[in-house]
């Protein structure tokens, strides 16, 4: 199945990913781990059960590349930070992926001035159509999810605000695109490569 809907669990969570990326680079052992989401409350949630979720999001991200994305994250501006997030979240999920891709490319090269609440639900409906295994999620879920990815463009510039979803130009950080070319990450070049 290519397409998931585990990204409702999260916007890009910059500083949490900040957090959970020095764990990751600190090879941290499960204790280490308990220890931290759930004594020192690194994540600064209110119940265990969101430090879980949110840990688990930003750990699986973050799994998809290797320790060079990690210290960019952890270490990196905010700028670097939030691009080396993106391309993590990209790379977990196909779903924001090919939205990026797919549609904000379109918008761009269309020279449209905002993306629509509308062009989610017609996205969806194409991604039925690459991948016939993708859930037929409630409304509930598919708004959580437009909300999750239109927060994450807005995060990383793509647009200026969830309200308005005016796009802009965005200049990735030189760093994330130097560790992604270095690292045949093709695909995930592709769809932070949007704007123009």
């Amino acid at each position: 199945m290519r397409y998931r809907a585990d990204i409702t669990a999260g916007a890009l969570k910059v500083p949490e990913s900040r957090k959970i990326a020095d764990l990751l680079l600190r090879g941290a052992d499960a204790a280490a781990w308990q220890t931290a989401l759930y004594q020192q409350n690194i994540l600064q949630t209110r119940r265990p059960e969101t430090a879980r979720r949110l840990a688990r999001l930003t750990r699986e991200r973050l799994l998809s590349m290797d320790a060079g994305l990690w210290t960019l994250v952890r270490d990196g501006s905010t700028t670097v930070a939030t691009h080396a997030c993106l391309a993590a979240a990209v790379k977990h999920s196909a779903l924001l992926g090919d939205f990026l891709d797919l549609v904000v490319r379109e918008h761009y090269r269309r020279f449209a001035v905002t993306l629509s609440a509308q062009t989610w639900e017609e996205y969806l409906e194409a991604c039925r159509g690459r991948d016939p295994a993708m859930p037929r999620w409630r409304d509930s879920t598919i708004a959580r999810l437009r909300s999750t990815v239109f927060q994450v463009l807005a995060q990383a510039g793509y647009i200026e605000n969830t309200h308005c979803l005016k796009l802009q130009s965005v200049h990735l950080a030189p760093p994330v695109i130097e560790y992604l070319q270095n690292h045949h990450e093709n695909y995930v070049l592709r769809c932070l490569q949007v704007a123009p």
